[in-house]
């Protein structure tokens, strides 16, 4: 078996809602709706996604609760959308694995097949009807574990801001994270131009993400 990860650029309304925000989407599909679990954005991020469910597909209901935000929608999206990935994996075979992934402004999707020529043949017509496709992955595989390594380093690092980035970034370089520290969050915050307290919110806003966004991969 073969598997391949394909990353499309603005295939659809729910890619679009990502565009320009840390927001990720997850939908499960179920047959006659969609399950949908957002992560990684502000809540203006959240209204945006919120915004295009109710316009494609309606939204039945909706949990909001911390960093993440849980939809059920009226219908199935696949209903709603041609024209998408979907009709060219139909045409040539290969299966697409759940969760479909939406992130800054593409859908991600993994796919797996038994002949690596039907990826090819899949992703060649979607570049010649003038999609935009990275392929970020593709290996032979023996089984389809669900704790394999099913995520690109681009899906599960969330965005920074450009100053929680310098910050960050001026921090590791300084030696602020190893032991014992080699400099302060005051030092951090003069070599960036800011104030300590400033640099020290950056740090901490840039953290956070980090932490949250890979919890769920860490194992002890």
């Amino acid at each position: 078996m073969y598997e391949a990860t394909f990353r499309i650029a603005s295939d659809g309304a729910y890619a679009a809602a990502t565009a320009g925000t840390d927001a990720r989407i997850e939908l499960w599909c179920n047959d006659h709706c969609d399950l949908l679990h957002v992560t990684g954005g502000d809540e203006a991020a959240e209204d945006a996604v919120l915004a295009a469910v109710r316009e494609r597909v309606g939204v039945r209901d909706r949990l909001r609760g911390g960093d993440e935000l849980v939809v059920v929608t009226d219908d199935c999206l696949r209903e709603h959308e041609t024209g998408t990935v979907e009709a060219y994996l139909d045409r040539h075979g290969p299966l697409l694995l759940p969760p479909l992934r939406y992130a800054r402004g593409a859908k991600v999707c993994r796919l797996l097949a038994l002949d690596p020529a039907s990826l090819t043949a899949c992703y060649r017509d979607l570049v010649t009807d003038g999609f935009s496709v990275d392929v970020e992955s593709k290996r032979e595989v023996g089984s389809v574990a669900q704790d394999g390594p099913l995520l690109t380093l681009d899906e599960v690092l969330p965005r920074l801001t450009g100053r929680q980035h310098e910050t960050l970034t001026t921090a590791v370089e300084q030696g602020y994270y190893e032991i014992p520290r080699r400099t302060t969050t005051e030092k951090v915050a003069a070599a960036v131009g800011v104030e300590r307290r400033t640099a020290e919110e950056h740090l901490r806003r840039a953290e956070n993400k980090l932490i949250a966004a890979l919890m769920p991969y860490l194992r002890g």
